[in-house]
């Protein structure tokens, strides 16, 4: 059986996507272990905390000393040993001292193309907006390894969307966020079962 970890800071639509293909097979042998956040207010966490999966909170209001930060969220993921941890929704930026030692085993979803779409500032609408006033013909979901760097680790897989002549931020959002929640579970499951197993 393969541990997931999840990160994620929102409204965990991502997040709730993950779980329930683990429960239908379609990310096979694997459960969610733990959740991560750094928001206790989030929708992500209450719905963790609804499940019964363990969570979390990790910010520096709890822990406001970068070694301490880095030592207890260390500690914590060592603890569960996880097989891949997934960014889902996750606005904080991961220490080098964990992207080192998870290294190729952490990913992220992005909601644009990178780089031309990516680095700090560039999350959510952000991205569609820039997407829309650039008049891009098509813009991307992008999944990748996580390093030390916003945006920068080697991408994993690039889904090509076209963008409308009528889309707006929010309509391009919506129709990004239904190729994510796609994409992303065939990449975890991709990535489990055949690199790791």
């Amino acid at each position: 059986m393969n541990n997931l970890v999840l990160f994620a800071s929102g409204s965990g639509s991502n997040f709730i996507t993950i779980y329930n293909n683990t429960l239908n097979k379609k990310i096979k042998d694997s459960k969610i272990v733990l959740l991560v956040s750094n928001n206790p207010n989030s929708n992500s966490v209450s719905f963790a905390k609804g499940i019964g999966i363990d969570t979390f909170i990790i910010n520096k209001r709890k822990y406001p000393l970068n070694n301490e930060y880095d030592r207890v969220l260390k500690e914590k993921l060592l603890n569960v040993e996880p097989d891949l941890i997934v960014l889902a929704g996750y606005m904080k930026l991961i220490p080098k001292s964990i992207t080192s030692l998870f290294k190729n085993r952490i990913i992220n979803i992005h909601p644009g193309k990178l780089p031309k779409f990516g680095g700090k500032g560039f999350y959510g609408l952000n991205v569609h907006r820039a997407v829309v006033e650039n008049k891009e013909k098509y813009t991307a979901v992008t999944i990748h390894y996580v390093n030390e760097k916003y945006d920068k680790g080697m991408i994993i897989h690039e889904e090509k969307i076209k963008v409308l002549e009528n889309d707006s931020p929010e309509s391009l959002s919506k129709r990004v966020l239904t190729y994510e929640h796609k994409v992303y579970s065939d990449v975890i499951n991709k990535l489990l079962n055949e690199r790791f197993n």
